[in-house]
């Protein structure tokens, strides 16, 4: 018995453990920049990593940050990531970087990052943000909802895996830059995954999942779901 009760609290530990990590997991390594090469012998988090006696700077290296996203689309929005596929010196390191470009009026849609919480920082015009929470426990509560409006110099969080957006309320070009705690955190932008799927969800599941006239969801289904990142 006694040992029974011991291996349990070995193994709750170890889940509370597991649960704790926040990000990716650490590096066991300086760093392991990434590399496309599939005869490389050292595999981490995702990415083999490049032989660390040909590394270089330029691995660690990104430029173009400010230049602005070409916002010229029907959503008026820009994202330019800087994740481990385009700088693999992040590989492993459990942070990323992405710019945001908006026209007057233009949003970024409701997302969502499986992989990472997102911080970010207005450096130029007036956003609308917000996070939905995830279901409530209490079947009779709604998902909450939590926005404010950001001016330059402001700071809002989007905790992992919520459903957020931004969205420029001014009649001027608005920019901001998001920190991500993942290098690779992903992007699941929810009308394109639930009506621009390949191939597309069956109408019937989304005409019972929405409640609404199986052409409301074909006309959906029908629209050019644009990706900004």
């Amino acid at each position: 018995m006694a040992t029974t009760r011991l291996l349990f609290s070995i193994a709750i530990l170890a889940l509370a453990s597991s649960l704790a990590y926040a990000s990716d997991p650490s590096p066991l390594q300086d760093f392991c920049v990434a590399v496309n090469d599939s005869k490389a012998s050292v595999f981490v988090n995702g990415k083999i990593c490049k032989d660390p006696n040909t590394v270089t700077p330029d691995d660690f290296f990104f430029s173009g940050l400010n230049k602005p996203g070409n916002t010229s689309n029907p959503l008026g929005s820009r994202v330019t990531p800087v994740t481990v596929n385009q700088l693999a010196g992040l590989n492993t390191l459990g942070i990323s970087l992405a710019r945001l470009d908006f026209a007057p009026y233009g949003l970024n849609p409701p997302h969502t990052h499986p992989r990472a919480t997102e911080i970010l920082v207005v450096v130029e015009g007036t956003l609308y943000v917000g996070f939905v929470t995830s279901n409530p426990a209490n079947p009779n509560q709604k998902n909450k909802l939590f926005t404010k409006t950001l001016y330059p110099g402001d700071v809002f969080v989007f905790p992992e895996g919520l459903i957020h957006f931004q969205f420029n309320v001014g009649n001027t070009n608005a920019v901001a830059f998001a920190g991500l705690s993942s290098q690779n955190p992903g992007v699941i932008t929810i009308a394109n995954a639930v009506f621009g799927s390949d191939p597309p969800i069956s109408s019937d599941v989304l005409t019972k999942a929405f409640q609404v006239d199986v052409n409301v969801i074909k006309y959906l289904q029908g629209q050019f779901w644009w990706n900004i990142n």
